[in-house]
């Protein structure tokens, strides 16, 4: 299994503590988020081989320290980046999978004892696949037909809560300003330069105005570059030490890339109008001589294929 279309640079990102807190009050429920104490971030994150799937996995983990009901406790986030171009349906067995991997992990290095017991973690999946995330979110959903009450008690229950980039608009997006919530602008852009350009623009700005301006505009600029790389833009990338410093020098570059774009597209425009020119002149030859679909397709230019489908549409 593929767990990633291309080297993403958010195990990175949430290495640092301000990412992991813009991510739960960005995007995950409040009232969770509330009760949070994010001066308490400690990071856990590691590399698990698990037995069951063969593979290592990106997960980030973090713990932070929780009070509910004059009660504090340490919770454990546990966040798994998905980036992947397809849904994963089996995500609530993989997790419940990796979550079990992770306590008998802490159970091994001693972080607790089973006499202890177990500590609760939040498990949050971090999707950016273009297509909509359809896999259940509890892996009880999974088991069908559902089982008659008797034996529900004693069936799995895992619940994650999903956080699909994609799905969040633009004006979403604006009401969250945070460093994240613009990179997450970023991936949304897609492969349009003019989209693009309006995204960087905006994450600028949001950087600028962070207190640890220039901590921040070091980390989105190494997540930028591998952005921009992975994309194939045409930008001098050697060049790009600081998206705030050489913003500029940025802006110039993706203008360049949005002019390209608006010429293919008014070229393609151009040719697609040309090509609709011909498909009429050719239904009007069809409709009023006798010529024959090879000699249409010779005086219009068009494939031979293209007339015969033009005539049959003619008839009906």
């Amino acid at each position: 299994m593929v767990a990633h279309q291309h080297d993403t640079g958010y195990k990175e990102l949430f290495s640092h503590p301000e990412f992991v807190q813009q991510l739960i009050e960005g995007f995950a429920p409040a009232d969770i988020a509330g009760l949070m104490d994010f001066s308490t971030l400690k990071n856990h994150s590691g590399h698990y081989i698990t037995p069951l799937f063969e593979e290592k996995i990106e997960d980030v983990v973090w713990s932070v320290e929780v009070t509910w009901r004059c009660v504090t406790q340490r919770v454990f986030l546990y966040i798994l980046l998905e980036f992947q171009s397809s849904v994963d349906h089996t995500m609530p067995i993989r997790l419940m999978h990796y979550v079990a991997c992770f306590y008998s992990e802490l159970l091994k290095q001693k972080v607790i004892t089973p006499g202890q017991g177990l500590p609760p973690v939040f498990p949050v999946v971090l999707y950016n696949g273009s297509k909509p995330w359809t896999a259940p979110l509890d892996v009880y959903r999974m088991i069908t037909p559902e089982p008659p009450g008797f034996l529900q008690r004693y069936q799995p229950h895992l619940r994650y809560y999903l956080i699909d980039e994609g799905r969040y608009t633009d004006e979403q997006l604006g009401l969250v300003q945070t460093p994240l919530s613009g990179i997450f602008s970023i991936e949304n852009a897609g492969e349009s330069w003019e989209t693009l350009q309006q995204a960087v623009d905006r994450i600028v700005a949001i950087i600028q105005a962070e207190p640890n301006k220039e901590r921040i505009d070091k980390v989105i600029t190494r997540w930028l570059k591998r952005h921009l790389r992975w994309l194939g833009a045409d930008v001098n990338l050697e060049q790009l030490n600081s998206l705030v410093e050489d913003k500029n020098m940025l802006a110039e570059n993706l203008e360049n890339l949005v002019n390209k774009e608006r010429l293919e597209g008014r070229l393609e425009g151009r040719l697609e109008g040309s090509l609709e020119s011909k498909r009429n002149a050719a239904r009007k030859l069809i409709t009023l001589t006798e010529m024959s679909d090879q000699l249409i397709a010779e005086i219009e230019e068009l494939p031979i294929e293209e007339v015969e489908k033009l005539r049959a549409e003619t008839r009906h």
